[in-house]
């Protein structure tokens, strides 16, 4: 009978025979891949495989033959993560008496005999002191360097995976072990540099990655994954919970590589990279020059209104640009932070504001909050007010005053919102308004430097 190629493998060697491969999500956690040589015999065999990460989701392994012509049936897999350690090899001699080497200021070292009451050890990573009985006397600390025997073959030095498969037939192979593991993160920021007046960018991107699993992976091919995978979360107590939720280059050389998969989007790292435990790596992935980004401004004086009386307001200002090829963009952009600086008369930077933006496909226009502008002003009031319950109607009348101090002309987009409920139209207004959605509307005001304009309009409601 053949067996199912896709069952899990066997892998019989320790040393590695390729580079590992990781695809790093934005969940915190990795695909990792690993390829190792394997001889196996016919019938039974037991194996292991001791490179797997410290966070590693044991259910998730998959082990596979890279040519899909070996033929193995997975009889049993367990997965240890208990490496050896002083005290959990006191564990083992609890109730023995073991030798302990003790150095002493001035004195030539000497070995002590003393039983194991208490070795201390408790699985979990908790603290007990260990007791230790010299002499006939108990002690709460260890009288010296424990000696132990031979460790034996039922320890391992970091986590190991251990398999017994049948195999139909002997040979070698190059398999894969595949599995998810924790600890893993990565995100997206970029870096946007303009000069004061102008409304072009240089757009510079990084991903920053993380590797808390225990492994350093030297060498990696590494692809981070970009967009909202679903994964199904464990049922933790709220305190574990807690403890969880802490715990392309534009050039001739492409340093990262994007593409469209399933309905995600993959990075491809174009040189394989180390990525060390408890390191934090960097790589840029996109560089734009000219990139054009409208400096908008935006009066939504309804956030500042208190009880009909006029109150001054800040005028918001937004950076918006499209994600074509056509402005110097055109790839999908993964969610990240985005800082603004801006280039003054010496051409120093200065930061000017930050904000994030969500997964941003190709040709969409993204919109940025930078801040609120220092020279800009608005206040807003409301100057009359009826309603008639029998009849069902309402009127509103506002008055918006905006001001530029600026020594330049600009266009402040006064955005008002339609909140009573019930059909509304606009009954007078000082000006033309856009209807943006079914509650939204706002009117676009010119000013010249160190003018003021007033915005009026009446709003009736019927319900």
């Amino acid at each position: 009978m053949k067996l199912p190629a896709l069952l899990l493998l066997a892998a019989a060697a320790v040393s590695f025979a390729a580079e590992p491969a990781l695809t790093i999500y934005n969940g915190g956690y990795a695909v990792v891949r690993e390829t190792l040589p394997i001889e196996f015999k016919s019938g039974v065999n037991q194996v292991s495989f001791a490179g797997a990460t410290a966070q590693v989701e044991a259910d998730s392994v998959i082990l596979r033959d890279i040519a899909g012509k070996a033929e193995f049936q997975i009889l049993e897999q367990s997965y240890r993560n208990d490496p050896v350690s002083q005290a959990m090899l006191l564990s083992l001699f609890e109730g023995k008496t073991l030798e302990f080497n003790r150095r002493e200021t001035n004195k030539p070292d000497r070995i002590v005999t003393g039983k194991v009451v208490r070795s201390g050890f408790v699985p979990g990573g908790s603290f007990v002191e260990p007791i230790i009985e010299v002499d006939g006397k108990l002690q709460f600390s260890l009288p010296g360097e424990p000696v132990f025997p031979s460790l034996g073959t039922d320890n391992v030095l970091k986590p190991t995976l251990n398999w017994k498969l049948n195999s139909a037939s002997s040979g070698k192979i190059d398999a894969e072990v595949a599995y998810l593991s924790r600890g893993f993160t990565w995100e997206a920021s970029y870096n946007l540099v303009a000069t004061d007046k102008s409304d072009l960018l240089d757009v510079v991107g990084w991903v920053t990655m993380n590797n808390h699993s225990g492994m350093t992976f030297t060498d990696a091919k590494i692809k981070l994954m970009a967009g909202d995978v679903n994964r199904v979360q464990p049922d933790y107590p709220m305190a574990a919970r807690a403890m969880v939720a802490d715990n392309l280059a534009m050039g001739a050389a492409k340093v990262v590589t994007e593409k469209s998969f399933d309905e995600f989007h993959l990075y491809t790292l174009g040189n394989p990279a180390t990525l060390r435990d408890k390191e934090t790596k960097q790589v840029e992935f996109v560089r734009a020059t000219g990139v054009k980004a409208e400096r908008i401004y935006v009066f939504e004086g309804s956030g500042h209104y208190r009880r009909g009386v006029a109150s001054p307001g800040k005028v918001q200002v937004y950076r918006e640009f499209k994600n074509s090829e056509a402005n110097k963009l055109g790839l999908a952009l993964p969610k990240g932070k985005v800082r603004f600086y801006s280039q003054d008369g010496d051409r120093q930077l200065e930061f000017v504001g930050e904000n994030q933006i969500d997964h941003t496909p190709k040709d969409e226009v993204i919109r940025v909050l930078t801040g609120n502008s220092f020279d800009l002003a608005g206040e807003r009031r409301m100057t009359n007010s009826t309603e008639n319950g029998a009849e069902r109607v309402a009127t509103q009348t506002f008055e918006i005053k905006v001001r530029n101090h600026k020594k330049e002309p600009v266009e402040i987009r006064v955005v008002e919102h339609a909140n009573h409920g019930g059909s509304w139209t606009l009954t007078a207004q000082s000006q033309e308004h856009k209807k943006k959605d079914a509650t939204t509307f706002e009117f676009r005001v010119p000013l010249k430097p160190d003018e003021e304009k007033v915005v009026t309009y009446t709003i009736r409601y019927t319900w």
